[in-house]
């Protein structure tokens, strides 16, 4: 990359730093929204045009039906007694991050996984844009190898990179981990 560079940051360019604590009202609410399971009336903290941007396995999801019966639901439907707990957040006017766990039994069919019955931890991290008052877009990562092995499903066919290290917490599951407590 000598000589040259890419623009960087784009998306936070006019960022409008006196807005932090209109974001942290925004996600706070939807963040206990989504732990009290609402799915049909969580529209207050989104836009119209919301759109989700999720790593494979989780999709995109254009507008908020799409991401209710897309995403909300069909998690629901896969884990019980879901509870979110974000370990650490960042405001910086109109964005927002977080990255945490959420806890949960796997009651329904996830990944073509029958249910089994297993507590599990499913480990994310949320990127978000407010507008108006309202998430206008959502970017998510969500660890679904993990969860898929701890439903005993190896998504990498042995081909995982943990075994390269000897890094004596590569091959524990994410809940055995020293910052999950």
């Amino acid at each position: 990359m000598k000589g040259s560079r890419p623009e960087q940051a784009k998306l936070t360019k006019n960022n409008d730093a006196s807005k932090v604590e209109e974001t942290r009202r925004v996600i706070e609410g939807m963040v206990d929204g989504l732990n009290d399971h609402r799915i049909c009336d969580i529209g207050e903290f989104f836009a119209k045009d919301f759109r989700w941007m999720g790593n494979a396995g989780c999709g995109y999801k254009e507008g908020l039906e799409e991401f209710q019966q897309g995403w909300q639901q069909p998690f629901q439907d896969a884990f019980s007694d879901k509870v979110c707990i974000d370990e650490g957040r960042l405001y910086d006017g109109e964005w927002a991050a977080a990255f945490g766990r959420q806890e949960a039994t796997h009651s329904g069919e996830f990944m073509g996984i029958a249910p089994t019955g297993k507590k599990v931890v499913i480990r994310y991290m949320d990127f978000w844009k407010i507008a108006d008052g309202r998430i206008t877009d959502n970017w998510v990562m969500v660890d679904f190898p993990s969860v898929m092995r701890q439903l005993g499903v190896d998504a990498f066919n042995g081909h995982g990179w943990e075994k390269k290290t000897d890094n004596p917490v590569a091959h524990l599951r994410p809940d055995q981990l020293p910052w999950h407590r």
